[in-house]
């Protein structure tokens, strides 16, 4: 669990603040939501069991940041989170997937969350383990070179079948390679002294950084080498390994990289053999039925609407119901084995401008006890989210464009210019929220943009007159076509 895992309510809003602007309601609920999870951890066993997380249902237009708030959370906590549209289980035949498929991809992300914590772990060792590889590489022993020029690598000969040798009754097939010893009885010792001496020195460079552009030849593990793809709707792979066991060593490739970069290769493929994967196995998959985050948006699309009969309605009203049995807790068969729903949160978004959520199953609506309006979005909150949160759209675009070596800055004025086009179009149009502010900000810079890179152009300053201009001509027009029938 992260660092964030202690935080108070108030203090996972004032987190959220940073990147999310206004929905004070929406960040109040899922703050409670979490803060629960840490409450609940507090408790016997016994109690803990009876505890069920309180799933939420946000409502609000497409771009007022339901999604976003979601992410971020699972983010701060350092949570399994995945994200689903509910419309993705009513489509006809083999497009379909099946509903279980969300809690096999929250294991999978489980999976890659706590490896990834454990393999960081493990790098202060796998560091030294590099050093050294890296050292050998640059100054091999006698016996590498005479393995390469012999055929073998690591000590395994070329033959792909030289396995098949560790079977009782095969190794006669197999004679063993005729290989020199590393030293000579005479001065052998003083070789290794030598060579241990040199590769002392070796490291003492690479520490002070004088060899990181040096090329290395390294041995690294052929991943595509050691799977079968077997395809199916989940594009599933079979590792060759798991067939065979040890007898099929994992298969290596000679690569040539910089010391820098096969610093990075080394370190990865050094924490990865540290691992003990069954045990990140196991804290993979308690930490995502017992912190595990499912967002399901276009949750709406999925209601039964009396408006529209009967019709398509029987379809919809089947995902609810198998989406049901998720959120009430049941146990999903999944390759790292059974895992139960019970205690995972689950968080159901959608604009529900045509259907209500009371027009979802009764069973369903009683799975998301806690409801949350999120509210459109005024000129004012635009303008917020253009320069206030740590992502700020007018932020981002600084920084793209200050690496073609352009300075921009944008007047108070512009910025409520372009908060004041990106509000009426909303209005006027169809309301997509925040995301009418990347239109406006894309539009505004196309001409500076292609521009670029150029020597003659190093500082531009975007006022409201130059936003005028680019907008005259879609501020200006009349949109007939609302008025023709």
């Amino acid at each position: 669990m992260g660092e964030f895992y202690n935080l108070t309510p108030k203090e996972i809003v004032a987190e959220l603040d940073k990147y999310i602007v206004g929905q004070d309601s929406a960040k109040k609920s899922v703050a409670i939501a979490l803060r629960n999870r840490h409450r609940r951890n507090q408790l016997s066993d016994e109690m803990r069991e009876e505890v069920t997380p309180k799933n939420i249902l946000m409502m609000g237009p497409t771009g007022c940041g339901k999604t976003e708030i979601a992410r971020r959370l699972a983010k701060i906590m350092e949570a399994p989170f995945v994200k689903v549209e509910a419309t993705k289980f009513t489509e006809v035949g083999y497009v379909g997937r099946d509903v279980d498929s969300i809690i096999r991809d929250l294991v999978e992300a489980s999976i890659r969350l706590t490896k990834q914590q454990k393999m960081e772990e493990k790098y202060k060792i796998a560091d030294e383990i590099v050093e050294d590889k890296i050292a050998e590489a640059i100054i091999p022993n006698k016996k590498s070179a005479k393995n390469a020029a012999g055929g073998t690598q690591n000590g395994q000969s070329d033959n792909p079948f030289a396995f098949l040798s560790n079977i009782p009754g095969m190794s006669q097939y197999f004679p063993p390679n005729q290989q020199q010893p590393l030293y000579e009885e005479n001065g052998g010792k003083q070789n290794a002294n030598e060579l241990e001496l040199a590769r002392e020195q070796v490291k003492q460079q690479l520490r002070q950084g004088l060899l990181e552009e040096q090329i290395i030849e390294i041995d690294v593990i052929d991943t595509k080498g050691n799977t079968i793809d077997i395809g199916g709707n989940e594009n599933m792979s079979i590792s060759i390994g798991s067939i065979f066991g040890d007898m099929v060593p994992p298969k290596t490739k000679k690569k040539r990289l910089k010391v820098k970069d096969a610093r990075k290769v080394l370190r990865e493929q050094e924490a990865q053999n540290l691992l003990d994967m069954d045990e990140v196995t196991a804290e993979a998959v308690e930490n995502a039925e017992q912190n595990g985050i499912v967002f399901i948006d276009e949750i709406d699309k999925i209601a039964d609407s009396s408006e529209y009969g009967r019709g398509p309605g029987v379809s919809r009203e089947g995902v609810q119901r198998d989406i049901l049995p998720i959120v009430e807790g049941s146990v999903v068969n999944t390759k790292y084995g059974p895992v139960k729903t019970d205690h995972m949160l689950f968080i159901g978004a959608g604009a529900f401008h045509v259907s209500k959520p009371t027009d979802l199953i009764p069973e369903l609506q009683g799975r998301f006890p806690i409801r949350v309006e999120l509210e459109n979005l005024t000129k004012e909150a635009l303008k917020q989210i253009l320069t206030v949160p740590k992502n700020a759209l007018v932020t981002q675009h600084k920084m793209m464009l200050e690496t073609e070596g352009v300075k921009i800055d944008f007047t108070e004025e512009a910025i409520d210019e372009i908060a004041e086009i990106a509000y009426m179009t909303n209005e006027q149009n169809e309301n997509i929220g925040a995301r009418r502010l990347h239109t406006v900000m894309e539009k505004l810079l196309e001409d500076i943009s292609f521009e670029l890179p150029n020597p003659d152009i190093k500082e531009v300053t975007i006022d409201k007159a130059y936003v005028l201009e680019k907008f005259a001509d879609k501020l200006s027009e009349d949109d007939l076509d609302r008025y023709i029938l």
